[in-house]
């Protein structure tokens, strides 16, 4: 059996969207500790997102912050040029960036669903469409989805339509990427324990009654499987939509 590397994604990079905090954040630092530079991608928090390409830089990996809302198309382009003008090329990218908009639908307002549509389905859609265009030969498409998509809950209808719908578009691009290498999949987490379920906290342990495994998840359950879609050993894992929410969905 051959060794995995110590550093299996040098001489990779990997853009990283939403990355200043969460999941995303807990990504960035993962593929940067297996050797990838890394773009950490953020809206407002530019001391977390320094604070992160830190962390990587001070772990042995090389990172850059950079601005940009991936609601707005010119944001998502710029991202990518920046990406290509730091590192040569891309290689990876991991979508994570969106809101978890909650209400129930009757009374869902067109502020609400606006944003939410514009953030979570036309800003990956941008997203996606860039990374078809700009990853080299081999690379990896990683979509950060949810388990709403499977498990339903009442007052998500809007964040799991938007969600599902994008997961759809990987599982296209997977069909229209393989023949250049290429992979594309979706990762589903449960509830995580981060700074944007803190309102979920006092139903953690309800969460982790309906799980096998008695637990809420955490940012580095996640990164994990990212970073195996990340290598070479998932190299014939592509088109799936992949639960890591410890047997919620």
């Amino acid at each position: 059996m051959t060794a995995t590397p110590a550093r299996p994604l040098a001489g990779k990079s990997a853009v990283v969207t939403g990355s200043s905090r969460g999941i995303g954040r807990a990504i960035a630092l993962r593929l940067g500790q297996d050797g990838a530079d890394v773009v950490v991608n953020y809206h407002s928090n530019a001391a977390a997102a320094e604070e992160l390409v830190a962390e990587i830089a001070a772990a042995g990996g090389k990172a850059i912050a950079v601005r940009g809302d991936i609601a707005v198309r010119g944001d998502v382009e710029r991202l990518f040029d920046e990406a290509e003008s730091s590192f040569g090329g891309i290689d990876i990218l991991v979508h994570n960036a969106g809101n978890d908009a909650e209400g129930a639908i009757a009374d869902l307002d067109d502020d609400l669903i606006d944003r939410t549509v514009d953030l979570n389905f036309k800003g990956a859609l941008y997203t996606l469409q860039e990374a078809s265009r700009r990853l080299r030969d081999g690379g990896r498409v990683i979509n950060i989805s949810t388990g709403y998509t499977r498990a339903v809950f009442p007052n998500f209808g809007i964040y799991a339509a938007t969600k599902v719908a994008v997961e759809q578009l990987v599982l296209v691009l997977s069909k229209e990427l393989g023949g250049r290498g290429i992979t594309a999949n979706s990762v589903l987490p449960g509830v995580v324990a981060t700074d944007r379920t803190e309102r979920l906290r006092e139903q953690f342990d309800a969460f982790a009654s309906m799980t096998p495994l008695g637990r809420v998840g955490e940012p580095e359950d996640i990164s994990d499987v990212v970073a195996f879609l990340a290598g070479e050993q998932a190299r014939w894992v592509t088109g799936q939509s992949i639960a890591a929410a410890g047997g919620l969905v």
